[in-house]
This record gives C-alpha cells, structure tokens and sequence, in this order.
C-alpha cells in the first residue's frame, strides 16, 4: 500500500512557511541562530529561537490550551488549512487521526507556574497542568479541527517526529484512518536548555556537526506538519526503521550498531537498496559521540559515498520536532515548486576530524540527480539509544 504526504506546514527559526523556509535553508543561511539572553544563568547560548509572530489559540481553547507550543502547532497547521478542510470534507472527521511529537508540550509555562506556587503558595490562575502533558499538542489541534480519529502524543525524546511519521503510516495501513495529521513540535524551554547544559552538551558557540572543533548543541524550535494518506501526492512516504541500542542511559552504541539496524530496516521497508539513496539528512548534534557513531554507521551502509549533510547548524536542534523538520527538509527537496531540487547544505568550519570516517557533504548550490526517481533519507537518534530512519522519495 503506498502512502503519501500531501502537504506540509512548517515553522522554524528559518521563518514561517514552506517557500520561507526552503528559501532560508538552501540558501544555508545560519542568521536564525542568534545568542539569547536569561536562558542559561551567566550565558547567552545560540539557540534556534521562532521569531515570527504566532497566531492567538481560539478564544473556546484559550483556557486549557493556551501556550507557546500550541501556538507554534497553530501556526503550521494555518499554513495547510485548506487542505486540511478538503480532507474532512472526503473522509469525514471520524476518519482522520492526529499522531504529533513533543518533548517540551507547554512545559515552560508550567514552570512560571510552578515557580509563583512556591514564591506565594497559591497556584495562579492560568496555571493548568495539561499544559504539560505530552499528549496536549494533538489534543489541541484534534480538538480546534473538531476531528473524532484517534489522537495521541509520541515521546521518544528526538526521534518523537519521525516516529510519529511511523506510526501514522501503520494508521493508514490497518485501515484505522484514511488521513492522519503527523509530525513534531517542540519550544525552547528552560528546563531542556539548562538540563543539556548540566550534560555539557550545548556549544555556547554555534553548533560545527563533525568538526574536530564540535563541542555540542544549539536548541531550537520548531513545528512541522504533513498530511498523510494514500492518495497520490507530491512525496511518497515509503516507510522507516526503528531500533534502540539499549546500550546506555544518554550515549548512543559507539559502533553505531542500533543506527544501523534502524537504516537497514527503512531500506528494507521501503524495497531499496542502499546505493539508491541520493541524499541523506544525518542526525548531526555535533556532539562528540552523536557524530562519531553516525559517521561511521553511514560510511558503514553506504559504500557509494551518499551526499549528506546535518542542518542543526542552520535550525539547532528542535528536540522531538527535529525528526519531523528534518523529513521537511528532504520534501521540500523532492518538491519542485519550493526548492528546484537543491540539497540543504552543511554548513561548518570544515575542519574533518581525522578520527571520523569521511562523510560526502553537501555544499550550498548542490542538486539531487536530474532523472528518474529521486530517494531521500533521513535520521533521528535520541537519548536511550532510541533510533529512527525515514525514506521519502517521488512518487511511482
């Protein structure tokens, strides 16, 4: 059964809006990781902060679901609206399911919350604790939509996005819905940024993916929504594999064994062979370990030396969102209309790490091949050794 994603809205530190963005992105354009103040106490780390304007929540949502998450969810769910309502129109709202990631949900407004309970003793008025509850994003968009599918929240730290991705395509094939909402969401928040800073894991410089100079993470935010059915679209989705090392509490498998298994099952979901890869979207946290695992994982697969490239030092990284971005990214470049089949460029210092395999990386101005049918791929690895892999490709 084929499955496409038919259309996407997307918002991230590259803007609001899928030409918005693609334009930002293949441009390389590293201006929307800027250093930001009263995050991380003594520090102002670069993060990648949305600064477009959010639309309101609905006034009849405002008081359960008014928070920055949502907001940011709201405003690419705007961007597809159309598209949306022509698919309730279809299928009706009992048929069309939400799947969305989130690790952050609206956690930082729980913890002004949180911090007025202990100054005063009294919970403040506002304060509602679904704010954070991880299934809060697809119950608030299930809820403005008025949809009746099923509705649920992923939590796998980064791999959240893609793996919903994953789990609306089984929706899809059980036949359980015909349309499904899928995709990721995740806002700055003080409690992820100062937690990655307790690990030594944020660079309070902007981010060098597989630099010998790499010294960890930017933070960013994002919201990317596709729709999906089995309707003939634009990008087919052709599946994923998902694995977990189970090899330590925050590193991944140095050998890369879990990264590998979860490539090997998306190519052999998706019915390809290796060497029919053109592009691969890498994990690329520009942490010590992170890339050092994926370097070598990929070199290990991929023999024909596959373009690649990591867009955390263009977007930081989105946390749960970044799976779900990061299979934006590779639509936008399947699609003609946005992004005349350019690559996303990696952008760093390059200065190779004599200790890493050499990876193939994109340049800015660089294109998938002219002819025939172009595949993408793209990888999220998280916290736990938990890994995904996603392939899009053009339709048959």
């Amino acid at each position: 059964m084929d499955i496409y994603l038919n259309t996407l809205g997307v918002i991230c530190n590259l803007g609001a809006g899928k030409s918005v963005v693609a334009e930002a992105l293949f441009r390389g354009d590293t201006r929307g990781i800027r250093p930001e103040q009263g995050w991380i106490p003594g520090h102002a780390p670069p993060l990648g902060a949305v600064r477009a304007k959010l639309p309101p929540i609905p006034d009849a949502l405002r008081e359960h679901h008014n928070n920055r998450n949502n907001r940011l969810l709201l405003a690419a769910a705007w961007e597809i609206e159309t598209d949306i309502h022509d698919a309730i129109e279809r299928y009706g709202r009992a048929r069309i399911g939400v799947v969305l990631g989130t690790s952050t949900s609206g956690i930082e407004e729980a913890t002004y919350g949180i911090d007025a309970y202990r100054r005063n003793g009294v919970w403040p008025a506002d304060y509602r604790y679904t704010h954070q509850e991880l299934a809060a994003p697809a119950e608030f968009l299930a809820e403005w939509l008025e949809l009746a599918g099923p509705r649920y929240g992923i939590s796998t730290a980064c791999t959240s996005g893609a793996r919903a991705l994953l789990s609306a395509q089984r929706l899809l094939r059980i036949g359980v819905c015909d349309a499904v909402l899928c995709g990721g969401v995740d806002t700055l928040c003080r409690l992820a940024i100062n937690g990655f800073h307790a690990l030594e894991a944020v660079d309070l410089q902007r981010c060098n993916p597989f630099s010998k100079h790499r010294r960890g993470i930017n933070i960013g935010e994002a919201a990317a929504l596709f729709l999906m059915t089995r309707e003939t679209g634009p990008v087919q989705f052709l599946g994923g594999g998902a694995s977990s090392d189970a090899y330590h509490m925050s590193s991944p498998d140095p050998q890369g064994g879990g990264a590998q298994k979860a490539m090997r099952d998306a190519l052999r979901h998706a019915g390809l062979a290796a060497a029919q890869i053109d592009y691969i979207n890498l994990h690329g946290t520009a942490t010590e370990h992170n890339d050092s695992m994926e370097s070598l994982a990929v070199t290990t697969m991929f023999e024909h030396a596959v373009p690649c490239s990591s867009t955390k030092s263009l977007t930081g990284h989105t946390l749960a969102a970044a799976g779900a971005l990061e299979a934006a990214f590779c639509w936008l470049s399947l699609t003609d209309t946005f992004a005349e089949r350019r690559l996303p460029p990696h952008v760093w210092d390059g200065q190779a790490d004599p200790a890493l395999p050499a990876l193939n990386l994109v340049q800015t101005g660089n294109h998938l091949p002219a002819g025939g049918r172009r595949y993408l791929m793209s990888n999220s690895f998280a916290f736990g050794g938990n890994n995904a892999s996603l392939i899009l490709g053009d339709p048959a």
